[in-house]
């Protein structure tokens, strides 16, 4: 009985390594500019797309500070036209990326005023991702 819960802290502990945006102190204080946002942007999206090949018309934002959660984070907004998995194309996706400490954080669906008035640049790597 003693073991169960010694295993379930050790899943559901702190990890130290990895800040995220409502991870506490490990988050708080100001944040720095993401040097590598746009390798960290392409790794959050191979995860994120079901199949990030064949993504048409990728634009992408300079980081700019935006409240999250009650605090300032770098949001970088991205825009793209997936493929679908039966390979047509849709309506383009507007999706922004948090960044935490400088690094990649996550991807969030919903934008909002996160990237209202974003200023799109052409983001040819996302168009050239493979598997």
């Amino acid at each position: 009985m003693l073991a169960l819960p010694l295993a379930l802290s050790a899943c559901f502990g702190s990890d130290s390594d990895r800040p995220t945006f409502m991870g506490g102190t490990q988050a708080g204080g100001p944040q720095p500019f993401p040097d590598n946002f746009r390798s960290d942007t392409l790794a959050l999206m191979r995860a994120y797309l079901n199949n990030p090949v064949g993504v048409r018309n990728a634009g992408m934002a300079e980081p700019v500070q935006r409240e999250v959660g009650g605090r300032q984070f770098y949001v970088s907004c991205l825009h793209f036209t997936p493929r679908e998995s039966d390979g047509s194309y849709k309506g383009v996706r507007e999706r922004a990326v948090i960044f935490v400490n400088g690094r990649g954080d996550r991807v969030v669906d919903q934008t909002g005023d996160l990237c209202a008035g974003a200023v799109y640049a052409p983001f040819p790597e996302l168009e050239k991702m493979t598997r």
